[in-house]
């Protein structure tokens, strides 16, 4: 069993925000499908995969993912965190795995839940503009141009989730696709 989280915020005011990359990702990986709830997430349970958006608000999303793999016996490195990071520019991504959460709180509460940071990630750049606060940036729109840059990758993005429900390797993944990034 594997599971594949996207995160970010429950809520109609989150729609299409920076912050909710995770989300729209899977959103768009899977098409109209019917998410089903289940304490703490939204999931979709397609054979062996299970989608994840946790319904706890991005900095609890650790209770969430605890819940699921505990639930489902599912092995920390059978998971694939999809989510936004202010370090990369906007229109790339980087495979992580093993790696802290750059100050990400998202990913904190998930490592502290888990009490590991041995998963995989792909960090989604999002930029940080500086002349913003940080918060109201994460949670502000994607401009028209920002929607564009992220278009660009999806397909890429795409391809490492279907190779990781192929069981490729997270050297395999890292190797291949890193270095499609800007």
């Amino acid at each position: 069993m594997k599971l594949i989280v996207g995160l970010g915020n429950i809520g109609k005011n989150y729609i299409n925000t920076r912050h909710n990359i995770g989300f729209e990702l899977l959103d768009s990986f899977l098409g109209d499908i019917n998410w089903k709830k289940k304490s703490y997430g939204l999931y979709y349970k397609d054979k062996d995969i299970i989608y994840l958006k946790p319904t706890t608000f991005m900095n609890l999303s650790g209770i969430a993912i605890n819940h699921f793999i505990k639930f489902y016996k599912i092995n920390i490195k059978d998971i694939l965190i999809i989510h936004d990071d202010l370090d990369i520019n906007i229109g790339s991504f980087k495979i992580k795995y093993n790696s802290s959460s750059g100050g990400h709180n998202g990913i904190k509460s998930i490592i502290d839940a888990l009490k590991t940071k041995e998963f995989m990630r792909i960090k989604i750049g999002i930029s940080n503009d500086k002349e913003i606060d940080t918060k109201d940036y994460v949670l502000g729109q994607f401009t028209k141009k920002e929607k564009e840059l992220i278009n660009e990758i999806k397909n890429n993005i795409y391809d490492v989730i279907i190779d990781f429900k192929e069981n490729k390797s997270v050297n395999y993944l890292m190797n291949k696709y890193n270095n499609k990034t800007k």
